[in-house]
């Protein structure tokens, strides 16, 4: 497998899936059996002092030091990478600016909410200017606004010239912020491609309902099984969908039998298939089901 440098490039897969060992291999923390593995046109096996010193790396928990400002933690990371006092200084005021800190710069990190500190983590690994950035479930545990800053500040990483390798169990992320994404699944890639092309190897389009009372979802199933194929449903949000192949006459087919019914709907729609619905084609599972992830740490 070869990743193009350029972009972000995602790894996706539940708990237990051989995501983070692969960033530790690829971080020259963890040293493969078998195989060779190449970062950047290094041979990471013979040359791992090569390969640290051209990335860097944010776990899946913030690695930050509460006691210390935020602008203490950067420069302490700087002088560890070997920069002096006034290139640590500096190196530190450029990434308190490029990560939005600057405001907080002087604040003890203690004083940080969550989405600051993860901010200020994934800053500390900008400090040594690294070709490529390996980020290991970077939002676990933000909240949808903190999710979205990140989100905002790896893009702008990847327009000034970083290359990203992220690992995430969230789909909607990957569809967000990849341009490639790679599917993993017991430890062995299952597909690859762009967004755009792994939603197509989920085949047919899908109807979605949604419902007004969730009590009438098992009608709405029993409706979409006479169109499509076996029925979903969610009572969480309300729906339910099903896979169907000519997908426009379907639609109206199922629209004409839900009417029949008089089950109050709130929305119906044809859609592509979601990357949480193509990984459950390829791998016989959701990405987050916890039944999966548990069996895979035991």
């Amino acid at each position: 497998m070869v990743l193009r440098p350029g972009r972000v490039v995602a790894l996706l897969g539940p708990n237990g899936a051989g995501k983070t060992t692969f960033v530790r291999a690829v971080a020259t923390l963890l040293r493969p059996d078998a195989g060779a593995l190449e970062v950047a046109g290094v041979d990471a096996l013979r040359r791992p002092a090569q390969v640290r010193q051209i990335i860097g790396l944010a776990g899946q928990f913030a690695a930050v030091e509460p006691a210390m400002t935020g602008r203490e933690n950067l420069v302490m990371v700087g002088r560890l990478f070997g920069l002096k006092g006034s290139r640590a200084k500096a190196a530190a005021a450029s990434v308190l600016q490029r990560m939005g800190l600057t405001e907080d710069a002087d604040r003890l990190v203690r004083g940080y909410s969550g989405g600051l500190r993860r901010r200020l983590d994934l800053g500390a690994s900008l400090v040594g200017t690294p070709r490529l950035l390996l980020l290991d479930e970077p939002t676990t545990g933000l909240d949808p606004g903190s999710r979205i800053r990140l989100w905002d500040a790896i893009r702008q990483l990847v327009a000034d010239g970083t290359d990203v390798l992220l690992t995430t169990q969230y789909l909607d992320e990957a569809d967000q912020l990849a341009a490639d994404i790679v599917i993993i699944d017991h430890g062995r890639v299952v597909a690859a491609g762009t967004p755009a092309e792994l939603k197509a190897l989920g085949g047919d389009d899908v109807i979605e309902v949604h419902v007004r009372d969730p009590l009438a979802l098992g009608e709405v199933a029993a409706v979409l099984a006479t169109v499509g194929g076996e029925p979903r449903t969610d009572p969480a949000t309300r729906r339910a969908w099903t896979a169907v192949s000519d997908g426009t006459r379907r639609l109206m087919e199922a629209m004409r039998a839900l009417d029949r019914t008089g089950v109050p709907i709130d929305d119906i729609a044809l859609r592509h298939p979601t990357l949480d619905e193509v990984f459950l084609t390829l791998t016989g599972h959701r990405a987050d089901d916890a039944s999966v992830r548990k069996e895979q740490q035991s």
